[in-house]
């Protein structure tokens, strides 16, 4: 039984700490520079820039078009911007650089960044291949910058409350296996940019179509869910069901990562008739479905329940408030994190083990 005279010391040292991670939120902003402005997801730097946790400092982007005509420059006076990253390193000296090229450029924007003791967080996956995911870290670590990559999911408050069930509460046994499911009607389907849409569906640009896409949140997922274990082996389908939208690329990935004790079914897709980013989880004792953000629901002792997610709290509930609490070392990015360096080579290994499986009709082998 704990005595009033300890409960009312705790709830003090509590009291106490609280302001510092608010301050570390509240002070001095982060410097961010950004790198290339042509993916859409750019609007997740747009629509937090009144926050006030990072001022955006200066912007890369070599297309001059491009460099003229985009979210930010409609936020930010002409001398933020650059047609050379390098010289926008130099001269506007961020603390950290965030990455909305194409998925080939994070290689480049590691490259410039990283001799400069500049950290990086690019848009999922890590890289188009392990070659360059294997430069990539040699030079994060070489330089001893962090090196992030940033997923929808990982903001989710379901994904996580999946994880606390699983791993703290043993609430549906060992992990047998999992499905998987991302993606939407397709880029073009969907009203995705020009800009966007001409890397996106290069392969050389975007290392593949759906697979890259979509398929990388399983990946992601799962090496989270897996500790950190590789699978296996990898086997894959890619199809090409919109030859005519999507000739160069595929648009629908059927992966399947085999684990020692467990199978995992990534669906990464432009033909789903919705827009989905959820996964179902079995147990050896029940099952998980991670429905939405939001919403899932837990099967455990022979019934079903409608499971209440607790909200995430910051820095964890925002790519940006967790970049520069990372960033200024007010937490540690554990090798397990989801937007950890060694969860992400783990990824592009899957995706490349997919799309070499799927050339050749064979599961490929990781261990």
């Amino acid at each position: 039984m704990y005595t009033r005279r300890f409960i009312t010391a705790f709830i003090a040292l509590s009291l106490f700490f609280i302001p510092l991670f608010v301050n570390a939120q509240s002070g001095k902003p982060l410097r961010l520079g950004v790198a290339g402005v042509s993916h859409g997801h750019l609007h997740e730097v747009i629509v937090r820039m009144d926050r006030g946790d990072f001022e955006v400092v200066g912007v890369s982007e070599p297309d001059a078009e491009l460099r003229a005509n985009n979210g930010l420059s409609k936020k930010l006076p002409a001398s933020c911007f650059y047609a050379d990253l390098g010289e926008m390193l130099d001269k506007a000296k961020p603390e950290v650089v965030v990455a909305y090229g194409s998925i080939y450029d994070h290689l480049a924007v590691v490259e410039a960044c990283a001799p400069r003791g500049i950290h990086v967080m690019v848009e999922k996956p890590l890289a188009v291949n392990m070659e360059h995911a294997n430069r990539m870290a040699s030079l994060a670590r070489k330089n001893k910058i962090l090196l992030l990559t940033n997923y929808e999911t990982t903001w989710y408050d379901t994904n996580h409350e999946a994880y606390r069930l699983i791993k703290e509460n043993d609430a549906i046994g060992k992990i047998t296996r999992m499905n998987v499911y991302d993606g939407h009607q397709g880029p073009f389907e969907i009203g995705c940019g020009k800009a966007f849409t001409d890397w996106l569906t290069d392969p050389k640009l975007n290392g593949g179509g759906a697979v890259i896409d979509f398929g990388c949140y399983g990946a992601n997922l799962a090496t989270w869910l897996m500790d950190g274990q590789k699978p296996v082996s990898v086997y894959a389908v890619l199809n090409h069901q919109k030859p005519d939208k999507y000739p160069n690329v595929d648009d629908d990935a059927t992966i399947v990562a085999e684990y020692p004790d467990a199978t995992v079914q990534i669906m990464g897709s432009w033909n789903w008739p919705i827009n989905r980013k959820d996964m179902h989880i079995y147990g050896s004792k029940g099952y998980i479905y991670q429905d939405t953000p939001t919403h899932m629901r837990v099967y455990k002792d022979k019934k079903e329940t409608q499971w209440q997610s607790p909200k995430l709290q910051a820095p964890y509930n925002d790519s940006f408030y967790y970049l520069k609490a990372a960033v200024r070392g007010d937490i540690q990015v554990a090798p397990t994190d989801l937007s950890s360096l060694e969860n992400n080579l783990i990824v592009v290994e899957i995706l490349e083990s997919a799309i070499k499986s799927a050339k050749s009709g064979e599961p490929i082998r990781l261990q």
